[in-house]
C-alpha cells in the first residue's frame, strides 16, 4: 500500500485536493497504511530545499493526521510529531502548517505534559505575532488554549517564565475572533495562576482594549457581536481582585468623559468587577465613585443610564457594607459612604415638591436592597422625616409629593423583602414594622383629599403586599378605610380603580375583610327597584357600583357572595310585588335595563374567572344556573297577565351568555346530567329539575316554547334551550329517542313557528351545535332532510322572498356546521348554493352565504367544545376563490354581480393570508365591487383593498396600476351626494390618504388637482368624522 501512499502524496502536492487528503486518512484508519508510511513518502518534501515544497510536505502531513482517528496516533506517534512540528516552528517557511499539526495533536489523548512544555516553549522561542496575519494568529492562540485548558499544571510549573512570555505573544492582538480566544486564556490565568508579579503587565493586555467599540461588519459571517466580546472583556476585568486598584481610576475617567454607551458600558461593567475587588477598594474609591454616579442620577441624560448608575450605586454599598454585615448590632450607627449620600438625600428631600427629589427618593429606595442594616438606617432616616413633612401644617400644599415619596419608599422596602416568599421574616424583622403605625396614620389621612389619594393607596398596597408587616386587624383597616373612597358620588375613575386594584389585592390573601366590610357597602348602593327613567344620577351610581363588583369578585368567595346577592335583586326587580301590579308598560325598561346590567355583571365576572382558569366556576351549574331558568320560565308563564321585565329579548341573550360559559366548564358527565334536565324541561314540560327558585313554578302553566301555538315570551326562551346546548362535549348524547327526528323538527319550526330573528337564530345555532358534534350519527338528515328542506323552502321560487332568505341563513349554518368538521357535504352544500346565482331575487343572498360560510363565529369554537379541522377556512377558500374569481370574469350582469358580492363576503371572512397572493386578479374585481348597490359591500370592499395597502409597503406596482380607477372611485364613494353611508365615506377617504404611502408620486401626481378639488367639496360633509378624514386625506 506504500505506492498508494505515495501517488497520493504526488498527487495532492501538484493539485492539492482535499480528496486526496481524505483517502490518506481513511487509508490509515482502515489499516491499510500507517503514520510512518506517510512520513516516508513525505520525506523528500519534507527535507526538501525548495520552500514551497518543504511547506506542502508539512501541510499535507498536518492535514491528514487532523482527520485521523486519534486511536491511531498512539505514544511514541505524538511524542515524534510533537518534536518534529516543534522543529519545524523554527523554520519560518513551515510555521503555519506546523502550527496546524500541533492544533490536532494537543487534543490527544496521547499528548503528556512533557509535549506541552516543549511546545510552549518552542512557540514562545519562534513564533512572532506580530508578522502572522490574523488566522495564523487564530491558531496560535487556539493552540495555547488547548494547552492551558488540558495542561495547566504543567503550564503553572513553568511560573514566570510561561506568564511573562504569553503577555509578550497577547500584547497588540486586535482581531474579535482572536480577542475571544485571548479573553478566555487571560481569564484562566487570572484566576488559577500565581500572577502577582504580572498583575499590572497582564491589566495592560486586557484593559486596553476597555470600552469595547467594535461594530461588526454588514453580513459578518463569524458571527461575533460587540455584546459578546464585552461579555468576554468583562470576565476577564472582573476576574482578579488585584485589578481593583488599577482599574478604579479607568473607570472613573470613563464615566467622566465618556460618550453615553461607554458610561452604559462603564456601568455594566462596574457592577460585576466591585464585588470581586472588595471592601477596601470599594470604601477607597467611595467619594470619587459616588460623586460620577450622582451625576448620572440627578442630571439623567437618559433613563437607562440613570437606571444602571442606581444599580452601580447598590452595587458599591453592598461591597462596603456586606463585609461588616454580621459583625454590627442592629442599632449600630452606620458610617461612611451610605451615611453621607443618605444625607445628601435627606437635605434634597426638604423640598419634596422639587424634581431633584424624586432623585433623591430613587437613592433611597436603591439602599433598601443593599444590606439589612443599610436599609435599616436609610428607613429610620427617611421614613420619620418624610412622615413629619406630611403633618407639617406649613407642608400642606406639598402633601401629595410627600406621600408620592413615601410610597416609593414603602414599595423599595417590600420588594427588599420579598426575595424569598417562601420563608416568613421573623416576628419584628420587617424592615418598615418601627414605623408602620405612623406610616398608616398618614396614608390613611391621604386618602381623603384626592390630589394625595392615588400615592396614598399606592403606599397601602406595598404595605399589604409585604409579608409579615400589618396584622389581620390592621388589614380591616385599611379596608374599612378605603371603601370611602367607593361611596364618594365623584367620578375619580383613575383613584377609584387604584382603590380596587388595592382592595383586588387583599382579596388574594385575606378576602374575609373585603366580603365582610366592602361587598356590604356596596349591594346596599344598588336599589331594590330600579330609579325611574329621569333618575339619571340613581342610574350612574349603580352603573358604578356594579362596576366596582365586577372588578373586585373574581376571587371565589367572593364572587359566590355577588352570585346570592345579585340573584336576590333580580328576583326583586324583575317579579314585580303585588303593590305595583298596576305599573305601566312604561315603568318595564328601566327595570330590564337595571336587571341587563347585574346580568352583564355576572357574565363579565364569569369570563375573566374562566380567562384565569378557576376551578370554581362549575359548581355554578347547581347555584346559578336553575335560578336564572326558574325566573325566566316563571316570567314567561306569567306574560300573558302581567307585564314581566324578564321578558326583555336583550336579558335572554345575556342569561344564554352566562349559561353558555358555565356549561362550557362542565364534565361530559355533568353536562349529561344538565342536559337531560334541559330536554325534560323543553321538550316534555317538565321544569321541576332544570328551575329551582323563590319563585314556585304553577303546576296548572303549560310550559312548552317549541309548540307551534306557544305564546312569544316562551317562544323566546329556546334562547336558552340552545345556549345549554351550544356548549356540550362531543361525547354528551342528546336525551332523545331519534336525533334526526329532532333536527328536522328544528329545522322546520325555523320557517313554521319561529316568530323573530331571535328564536330562529338560537334554533339555528342549535341545529348547527348538534349537527356538528353528531354527523355521523345523522347521515339521513343530511342526505335527506336537507336536501328536502332545500328544494321545498329554498329552490322553490313560489316560496315568500322572505321566507326564502330566512331559509338560506339556516341552510349557512348547517353547511358552516358540516364545513368546520371537514364533512364532505358541506361542499355540495356550496354547489347548490352556486345554483341561485341565476335567480335574480335571492342570488346576493346566496352568495352572501358563500362568503359567510368560513367566517369566525361565537357558536362552533373549541372553547364550546366543537369538533373542527385545522385550516378548515383556508381549504375552503382555496377550493371557492378559483371559481368566484371565473365566474365574475366571464359572467354576465345579474350573475356577474352575484359572484363580486360572494368575493366581497368571502375576503372579508377568511385569513388574509389566503388570498394575498390573488391580488393581482382580485383588485379589477373588487373595484366592481365598488359599484353595486350595496353600503355594506362597498365598505367590505374598501376595507380589503385598505388592508392589502397597508401590508404592501411603499411602491406597490400593482396598485399603482390601478391607481386612476382606485382614485375616481373613491371620491365617488366620498361624497354625500352618491354615497349615502357615513361608514363608506370615511373608509374611501382613509383609502385616499393611504395611497401616497403605497404609490409612487410620479404615478400619483396627475390625480392631485383633482383629488384636492373634490375633497373640498367633502370638507362641506354634514359629518364631522367624515370632514376630519377629508382633511387627513388633503
Amino acid at each position: 500500500m506504500t505506492e498508494r501512499v505515495d501517488r497520493l502524496v504526488r498527487t495532492w502536492i501538484a493539485s492539492e485536493q482535499e480528496q486526496e487528503v481524505e483517502e490518506a486518512a481513511s487509508e490509515i484508519a482502515k489499516g491499510n497504511a500507517t503514520l510512518l508510511d506517510l512520513v516516508k513518502s513525505l520525506g523528500e518534501y519534507l527535507t526538501a530545499e525548495e520552500d514551497d515544497l518543504r511547506t506542502k510536505g508539512v501541510e499535507f502531513l498536518s492535514l491528514v493526521i487532523a482527520k485521523c482517528p486519534p486511536e491511531k496516533l498512539n505514544r511514541q506517534s505524538v511524542r515524534v510529531l510533537t518534536a518534529f512540528y516543534c522543529g519545524k516552528l523554527e523554520d519560518t517557511e513551515t510555521i503555519i502548517p506546523a502550527l496546524k499539526g500541533l492544533v490536532t495533536l494537543t487534543k490527544l489523548p496521547a499528548f503528556t505534559s512533557t509535549d506541552a512544555v516543549e511546545v510552549i516553549r518552542a512557540i514562545f522561542a519562534n513564533v512572532k505575532m506580530k508578522v502572522l496575519i490574523q488566522s495564523q494568529r487564530f491558531t496560535v492562540f487556539t493552540v495555547v488554549d488547548n494547552l492551558v485548558a488540558r495542561y495547566r499544571e504543567a503550564l503553572k510549573a513553568l511560573g514566570d517564565e510561561f506568564l511573562h512570555a504569553y503577555i509578550n505573544l497577547a500584547d497588540g492582538e486586535k482581531d474579535p475572533r482572536n480577542l475571544m480566544l485571548a479573553f478566555a486564556i487571560d481569564r484562566v490565568l487570572l484566576i488559577e495562576f500565581d500572577v502577582q508579579k504580572h498583575i499590572e503587565d497582564l491589566f495592560n493586555i486586557t484593559f486596553c482594549y476597555f470600552p469595547i467599540t467594535f461594530r461588526p461588519p454588514p453580513n459578518d459571517p463569524y458571527g461575533i457581536s460587540a455584546e459578546d466580546l464585552k461579555a468576554a472583556l468583562r470576565g476577564t476585568l472582573h476576574a482578579n481582585p488585584a485589578f481593583g486598584p488599577l482599574a478604579i481610576p479607568l473607570f472613573l475617567e470613563k464615566l467622566t468623559a465618556g460618550s453615553p454607551v461607554t458610561k452604559k458600558d462603564t456601568l455594566d461593567t462596574l457592577d460585576i468587577c466591585l464585588p470581586v475587588y472588595g471592601p477596601v477598594v470599594a470604601r477607597e474609591n467611595a467619594r470619587k465613585l459616588w460623586n460620577c454616579l450622582k451625576l448620572e442620577i440627578f442630571q439623567p441624560t437618559d433613563n437607562v443610564t440613570e437606571e444602571k448608575a442606581l444599580k452601580t450605586t447598590q452595587v458599591l454599598i453592598q461591597t462596603i457594607y456586606s463585609a461588616e454585615e454580621g459583625t454590627k448590632s442592629d442599632n449600630a450607627e452606620i458610617e461612611g459612604l451610605a451615611k453621607d449620600a443618605c444625607d445628601e438625600c435627606m437635605q434634597i428631600l426638604r423640598e419634596p415638591e422639587k424634581s431633584q427629589a424624586q432623585h433623591a427618593i430613587k437613592v433611597l429606595c436603591a439602599f433598601m436592597s443593599t444590606t439589612p442594616s443599610v436599609a435599616r438606617f436609610t428607613l429610620a432616616r427617611a421614613v420619620p422625616h418624610l412622615v413629619k413633612l406630611f403633618l407639617n401644617p406649613d407642608e400642606l400644599p406639598n402633601r401629595a409629593p410627600t406621600l408620592r415619596l413615601l410610597s416609593d419608599l414603602i414599595e423599595a422596602s417590600r420588594k427588599s423583602t420579598a426575595h424569598d416568599p417562601e420563608i416568613l421574616p421573623e416576628e419584628g424583622n420587617v424592615p418598615l414594622s418601627p414605623y408602620k403605625d405612623e406610616v398608616l396614620g398618614v396614608l390613611t389621612v391621604g386618602l381623603k383629599t384626592p390630589a394625595s389619594a392615588l400615592p396614598a393607596i399606592d403606599g397601602l398596597k406595598s404595605m399589604t403586599q409585604t409579608t409579615g408587616l400589618l396584622t389581620d386587624e390592621e388589614l380591616g383597616f385599611v379596608v374599612h378605610n378605603v371603601n370611602d373612597i367607593l361611596q364618594r358620588d365623584e367620578d375619580e375613575s383613575e383613584i377609584s380603580d387604584a382603590t380596587l386594584d388595592l382592595l383586588c389585592t387583599i382579596s388574594t390573601f385575606a378576602p374575609s375583610h373585603v366580603a365582610g366590610n366592602t361587598l356590604p357597602l356596596l349591594f346596599t348602593a344598588l336599589p331594590d327597584k330600579a330609579p325611574p327613567r329621569e333618575a339619571e344620577t340613581d342610574r350612574l351610581r349603580y352603573w358604578r357600583t356594579l362596576a366596582y363588583l365586577k372588578k373586585l369578585c373574581t376571587q371565589s368567595d367572593l364572587f359566590e357572595t355577588l352570585v346570592v346577592r345579585l340573584s336576590t335583586k333580580l328576583d326583586l326587580i324583575c317579579i314585580p310585588s303585588t303593590s305595583s301590579d298596576d305599573q305601566s308598560a312604561d315603568d318595564l325598561e328601566p327595570s330590564a335595563a337595571y336587571a341587563h346590567s347585574i346580568l352583564k355583571t355576572l357574565a363579565d365576572v364569569l369570563s375573566a374567572k374562566i380567562e384565569q382558569g378557576d376551578a370554581d366556576v362549575v359548581k355554578y351549574i347547581d347555584r346559578l344556573v336553575p335560578r336564572l331558568y326558574n325566573l325566566f320560565i316563571y316570567s314567561a308563564l306569567f306574560a300573558d297577565s302581567k307585564d314581566m321585565p324578564a321578558t326583555d329579548p336583550r336579558l335572554l341573550a345575556v342569561v344564554a351568555q352566562i349559561i353558555t360559559l358555565i356549561t362550557q366548564t362542565l364534565t361530559t358527565v355533568r353536562q349529561e346530567t344538565f342536559v337531560v334536565a334541559v330536554f325534560s324541561a323543553y321538550l316534555n314540560g317538565n321544569t321541576s329539575q332544570l328551575a329551582q327558585g323563590i319563585q314556585k313554578i304553577p303546576v296548572d302553566k303549560t310550559f312548552a316554547p317549541l309548540q307551534a301555538n306557544a305564546p312569544t315570551a316562551q317562544k323566546n326562551l329556546v334562547v336558552l334551550f340552545s345556549a345549554a346546548v351550544v356548549a356540550l362535549h362531543k361525547e354528551v348524547s342528546l336525551p332523545v329517542p331519534d336525533e334526526r327526528a329532532l333536527l328536522d323538527n328544528l329545522l322546520q319550526w325555523t320557517v313554521g313557528p319561529a316568530e323573530n330573528a331571535l328564536q330562529r337564530e338560537a334554533v339555528i345555532h342549535l341545529i348547527s351545535a348538534i349537527l356538528n358534534r353528531h354527523a355521523e350519527k345523522l347521515d339521513v338528515f343530511v342526505s335527506v332532510d336537507i336536501t328536502d328542506f332545500w328544494k321545498t323552502q329554498i329552490a322553490d321560487a313560489t316560496i315568500p322572498v322572505d321566507s326564502r332568505r330566512r331559509a338560506i341563513l339556516t341552510f349557512t349554518w348547517v353547511t358552516k356546521a358540516l364545513l368546520v368538521r371537514g364533512h364532505p357535504t358541506a361542499m355540495s352544500n356550496v354547489d347548490r348554493l352556486f345554483e341561485l346565482f341565476d335567480d335574480e331575487i335571492v342570488n346576493w343572498d346566496a352568495a352572501r352565504a358563500i362568503g359567510r360560510i368560513p367566517g369566525p363565529d361565537k357558536i362552533l369554537t373549541k372553547r364550546n367544545h366543537a369538533v373542527t379541522r385545522i385550516l378548515y377556512a383556508q381549504k375552503y377558500c382555496n377550493a371557492v376563490l378559483p371559481r368566484i374569481v371565473e365566474g365574475a370574469k366571464a359572467s354576465q350582469s345579474t350573475r356577474q354581480n352575484a359572484f363580486l358580492v360572494a368575493l366581497a363576503a368571502l375576503i372579508r371572512s377568511v385569513p388574509k393570508s389566503t388570498y394575498t397572493d390573488q391580488m393581482a386578479s382580485l383588485i379589477p374585481l373588487l373595484l366592481r365591487g365598488l359599484e353595486l348597490p350595496d353600503n355594506e359591500i362597498r365598505a367590505s370592499v374598501i376595507d380589503t383593498l385598505q388592508a392589502a395597502a397597508a401590508s404592501s409597503g411603499k411602491d406597490n406596482s400593482l396598485l399603482a396600476e390601478h391607481a386612476a380607477s382606485l382614485v375616481s372611485t373613491m371620491l365617488k364613494n366620498s361624497l354625500v351626494v352618491q354615497m349615502p353611508s357615513v361608514r363608506v365615506r370615511v373608509s374611501a377617504l382613509r383609502y385616499l390618504a393611504t395611497l401616497p404611502d403605497v404609490v409612487r408620486y410620479d404615478v400619483l401626481h396627475p390625480q392631485k388637482a383633482t383629488v384636492v378639488r373634490e375633497l373640498a367639496k367633502v370638507l362641506d360633509d354634514p359629518k364631522r368624522a367624515v370632514r376630519k378624514e377629508a382633511v387627513e386625506a388633503r
